[in-house]
């Protein structure tokens, strides 16, 4: 799905609930921390590999017992080290990275049941989640107690530095329980798709001139860390797969402040 796509479906969805005008309205407040995941070049094959952690916090527009509308700020961490590989190339390979992770989204909630807090009867429902937003993210690697900016270095010999703001697409699943008045505890998982394949600022192919740093006694090679200097110009230095995706599993509380009466924009 295009990300054009995804915003006009939003629209509609915004728009059918405009022209509801007889739904309960209720803001909600929530906070959530948990894990945070990454599936890319240097952890191929494993969707629901936990390497940081996440926190952020939410403001949400309930337009009925079923849907509503959030604007949601997450903070992760993830990191990646292939000297952890259970894959003999990959620990050759030898490439690191540790990324913070700042998303800004838009997120549109669907319960699946009669939810109590949005004028429905059951206190229980799973749900689910997706939308659109910004990422912005800073990949690192540490040498000897210092930190690299890789995304301002070219490790892949780009023209170019690449972006670090990128669109990204937010989709999930969680269970909501409301268990006193106007709080509710809820649990979540969900997975990230940006538009962009650096999150661990490995992509393409070795250039023909790597990225040394440190001293001439001691110098680094940021892209080709491997002890045997296996990294050749023009070999694949990533996979073939076209981004990266990360995901934030979290727990959290929310406070409604319900509202009797009807809403319209």
């Amino acid at each position: 799905m295009t990300l054009n796509k995804l915003l006009i479906i939003i629209l509609i969805i915004l728009f059918d609930v405009q022209l509801s005008n007889a739904q309960v309205a209720s803001w909600e407040l929530g906070v959530h921390a948990g894990g945070a995941g990454y599936l890319g070049d240097l952890n191929q094959n494993n969707p629901l590999k936990i390497s940081g952690f996440n926190g952020g916090a939410y403001v949400k527009r309930n337009f009925n017992q079923y849907l509503g509308v959030r604007l949601n700020y997450t903070y992760g961490q993830i990191q990646g080290k292939d000297s952890q590989s259970s894959n003999e190339q990959f620990r050759e390979r030898n490439l690191a990275f540790k990324t913070s992770l700042n998303e800004f989204s838009a997120l549109i909630d669907f319960n699946f049941f009669d939810f109590k807090l949005g004028g429905g009867t059951r206190r229980f429902t799973p749900y689910l989640f997706m939308g659109a937003g910004a990422l912005l993210f800073k990949p690192t690697a540490q040498y000897d107690g210092n930190t690299y900016r890789l995304d301002r270095l070219n490790t892949e010999g780009q023209e170019n530095a690449y972006s670090n703001v990128v669109v990204t697409i937010p989709y999930g699943v969680g269970l909501r329980y409301n268990y006193k008045n106007a709080w509710s505890v809820f649990t979540e998982i969900g997975y990230r798709t940006p538009l962009t394949d650096y999150i661990d600022d490995v992509s393409g192919t070795y250039p023909v001139n790597p990225v040394i740093v440190g001293s001439s006694s001691n110098p680094i090679n940021l892209t080709d860390p491997s002890i045997n200097q296996i990294g050749k110009s023009g070999m694949q230095r990533g996979d073939f797969r076209k981004r990266d995706t990360y995901l934030f599993v979290s727990v959290g509380i929310s406070f409604t402040f319900v509202s009797s009466k009807c809403y319209s924009f």
